[in-house]
């Protein structure tokens, strides 16, 4: 079965009672079970599962190609409970590009376990070998990356990994199963921000874990989930399961359109640098092209004239809209050293945008009269 067929009919199934073609939503946080605590159903009390996640983790775990998936209240929930699940005083190595909840995760928590955290440039295999003869327990990886848009090579990365018996974990939020597929490259866990592509309209968080087997590390993600109550609400997974049908579809849209707005401001001597893995010029160009099906609908692009003249140009956006976050259907941009926090890593220059699914030529447009 295609994906894009699979995105429709994973966790889809006709409700068995009623015949609804569209899965039901079931809001009970306990169930009826016999006297000794039998479980009639298969259901004992929400934050142990209900029939709405089981869907969902199901229909991810297709899409992914995994053996099982685990859902989360949030990307960072479903981060926190892989890393925090691994032994006391593992070595993790994050990216030296990624998204400001890891590193502050890396920095302010995870010390606490006696977990040590490096830093490497994983877009240099070279930088990776060394990092794995060092001595490290799992690899968390993020291709593209947020926000420099940084490419690695996850199939090179995972049997380096594996050669030094370490674990690969890679979050796939910004490409979607319907554009990558890390478990088939090799990596042993795929992490999501759900609230992204997978929800598609900016009004549902969650997170998700894809595991390639369902093993002793899933067995004890899966406890820290369910004693430590991080679960996704039934009406959050409902709405994120509908965004699963239409996930394809719109990754096409996006797609499309993030490719014209790169070429077009990379097209512009206001810019310096378009962080896009579609064009030619990019870095990372040729493994993008190897292990992705399309270059998505994120990028970033840095200004000639700083950080004034990136917040300018946000400033005279119309349809682009000044927001955090990313994937739903609307045009978002963002200027990631503002919201960083006290010590931002981010360039001064740098704005990323969230292409979304409006008419390319209003995008285009509106860009155009912010450039002036």
């Amino acid at each position: 079965m295609r994906l894009e067929t699979l995105a429709i009919h994973a966790g889809g199934e006709a409700d068995r009672e009623t015949g609804a073609v569209a899965p039901p939503l079931h809001l009970a946080t306990t169930f009826k079970h016999g006297p000794a605590g039998e479980r009639i159903a298969g259901y004992e009390y929400q934050r142990e599962g209900d029939p709405n996640n089981d869907r969902l983790r199901s229909a991810i775990a297709a899409l992914e190609g995994g053996a099982a998936a685990l859902t989360f209240a949030s990307g960072m929930a479903a981060i926190a409970a892989l890393l925090e699940s691994l032994p006391n005083g593992s070595r993790i190595a994050i990216p030296d590009d990624c998204y400001t909840g890891v590193r502050a995760l890396a920095a302010e928590f995870l010390p606490e376990r006696g977990h040590t955290v490096s830093k490497v440039d994983f877009s240099d295999l070279q930088a990776v070998r060394a990092a794995c003869a060092a001595g490290l327990d799992l690899l968390w990886i993020e291709t593209p990356s947020n926000p420099g848009m940084k490419v690695c090579d996850i199939a090179a990365i995972a049997a380096l990994a594996h050669e030094h018996g370490a674990l690969l974990a890679c979050d796939n939020t910004f490409a979607s199963p319907v554009l990558q597929q890390p478990l088939a490259l090799g990596a042993d866990v795929a992490m999501h921000s759900t609230t992204k592509y997978f929800g598609g309209h900016s009004d549902v968080l969650g997170g998700a874990l894809a595991f390639a087997r369902r093993d002793g590390l899933f067995e004890r993600v899966a406890h820290r989930l369910h004693v430590t109550g991080a679960t996704l609400a039934p009406f959050s997974a409902w709405l994120t399961l509908r965004g699963c049908r239409s996930l394809p579809a719109r990754m096409a849209l996006h797609c499309a359109n993030a490719r014209r707005v790169a070429e077009f401001l990379a097209s512009r001597e206001e810019i310096e640098r378009v962080n896009y893995p579609g064009l030619a010029s990019h870095p990372g160009h040729a493994i993008a092209a190897k292990q992705m099906r399309d270059f998505g609908g994120m990028l970033s692009v840095q200004f000639r004239g700083g950080r004034e003249a990136a917040l300018a140009f946000a400033g005279k956006l119309k349809i682009f809209t000044n927001a955090t976050s990313l994937g739903g259907c609307e045009s978002l941009i963002e200027h990631r050293a503002s919201v960083e926090g006290p010590n931002p890593v981010s360039p001064q220059n740098l704005l990323r945008l969230s292409v979304g699914l409006e008419h390319i030529d209003d995008l285009i447009g509106d860009l155009e009269q912010a450039l002036g």
